[in-house]
């Protein structure tokens, strides 16, 4: 038995709960899918990003099926920014979601991917002339965030010799504080009603759809509804006075996974709203506001269904005694690969049962930086160097937050149906690093 010198902790035996005590619980999740989580790292690497396509069907279906039962005509579109791996984008669009982008990139790897212009969305607050031309061209629907999106709008229109099917981006209060109000019109103080106003007198762009994205991880299935209220209301209003005829209005997305938020202290099976109660509060307040004819429903969700498919193998790579006396955990996954680590306290499972008492511990990753915190007060039986924890929920966001910073990015995953792993992703390596860096001669 290896010796270790003994200290002194505080341990709060208030943790404990009907699940035991925190000195003895341990989490563990020894396979993904029915695939052993060493047989993965062995053969693929550590630290690796896994991801279940069972996970990502069912909480498609889940999702589709609450809000198709409910509403006539509704529409996914599969939010690119929250992870736009091509065996993740290609997956959703077989399921039959369409492509949301906010940028160029994104708007050039979905039509990489064979989605057409018209079955994309085309966000964001900055888009570039030439991007939006390519977009108007090829069909896409442009949802315009600013008055200069206007004009830009319009100047394209001249050069092509076309009237411009286009929807408006909204905000407002749903109830839900800080408001994200940095996007769109003002629905509040009629800066949205505006917008329209201006549209209608230039006479080059027809509107055809309201949107709005009130925020992310939003635990309020009300705000849904007062967001929708009053998309609705502004659509009866518009209609009535130019004469338009809104084809679809879209809530955006923003739904939670089953994460669990820093500064929320109950579980995430009591706070976040289930399918069912996001469906009930958009339907219900269309059919209760709605003037004439129905508008398709629209939705952009992202996080909600490909979070809890995410997950990240990572290695104990050392251990060390703090001089608080708390343990730490060295592993081979920093927050270069988990930037979203600082608004969420993920799950953490071992690979198997360990000897001995939890203690007061903290998981930090490889990079030398002091932020490098994976999880910062956890109890931990004593682990040996090798242990693989999986990281869960991560699929929303890391992907594509992820950074070549002082350790390459690692591999990613994909677990079919059948529970075969694939590779969907290879791992940087110094040629994929430096390829764009170009030396000047002087310095050679």
């Amino acid at each position: 038995m290896k010796y270790e010198k003994p200290t002194i902790n505080r341990v709060d035996f208030a943790l404990a709960s009907k699940y035991g005590s925190p000195l003895k619980t341990q989490r563990i999740k020894s396979e993904i899918d029915g695939v052993d989580v060493h047989e993965l790292t062995e053969k693929f690497g550590s630290p690796l990003f896994v991801f279940s396509q069972r996970v990502i069907e069912e909480k498609y279906k889940e999702f589709k099926e609450e809000f198709t039962s409910r509403y006539p005509e509704v529409e996914f579109w599969w939010s690119y920014k929250t992870n736009y791996l091509d065996a993740i984008c290609k997956i959703y669009h077989k399921l039959g979601s369409k492509a949301e982008v906010v940028s160029e990139f994104e708007y050039q790897k979905a039509r990489r991917l064979g989605i057409e212009g018209k079955d994309i969305i085309f966000n964001g607050p900055y888009k570039p002339k030439d991007a939006l031309k390519v977009a108007v061209k090829e069909g896409a629907k442009i949802h315009i965030d600013h008055w200069y999106e206007i004009n830009d709008l319009e100047e394209i229109a001249d050069e092509l010799g076309m009237e411009i099917p286009v929807a408006i981006r909204c905000n407002m209060d749903t109830g839900v504080y800080p408001a994200w109000s940095r996007f769109g019109f003002n629905i509040d103080n009629g800066e949205a009603y505006d917008a329209v106003k201006r549209i209608y007198e230039g006479k080059k762009l027809i509107l055809t759809g309201l949107h709005s994205h009130i925020g992310t991880f939003m635990l309020s299935a009300e705000a849904y509804k007062n967001e929708t209220k009053k998309l609705i209301q502004l659509k009866n209003r518009v209609e009535k006075d130019f004469g338009y005829e809104i084809e679809y209005i879209d809530v955006g997305g923003g739904f939670a996974s089953k994460n669990r938020l820093k500064g929320v202290y109950q579980a995430p099976e009591v706070v976040v709203p289930t399918a069912e109660e996001y469906a009930e509060a958009i339907t219900s307040a269309i059919y209760e506001y709605n003037e004439g004819k129905l508008p398709k429903l629209y939705l952009e969700t992202g996080r909600a269904l490909i979070d809890e498919a995410g997950y990240l193998l990572t290695t104990v790579f050392a251990s060390k005694r703090l001089p608080d006396g708390k343990k730490s955990y060295i592993v081979d996954a920093g927050v270069n690969l988990l930037y979203t680590a600082f608004w969420y306290n993920f799950n953490i499972f071992l690979d198997k049962r360990y000897e001995g008492l939890n203690e007061p511990s903290q998981i930090n990753g490889p990079l030398c930086m002091n932020i490098d915190v994976i999880a910062e007060n956890i109890t931990l039986p004593p682990l040996d160097r090798g242990s693989v924890l999986t990281i869960w929920p991560v699929g929303a966001y890391n992907i594509t937050q992820s950074m070549q910073f002082i350790r390459y990015r690692p591999r990613a995953v994909l677990i079919d149906t059948n529970g075969t792993p694939h590779l969907i992703r290879e791992a940087d390596d110094l040629d994929y690093v430096v390829e764009k860096e170009v030396l000047p001669e002087y310095l050679k």
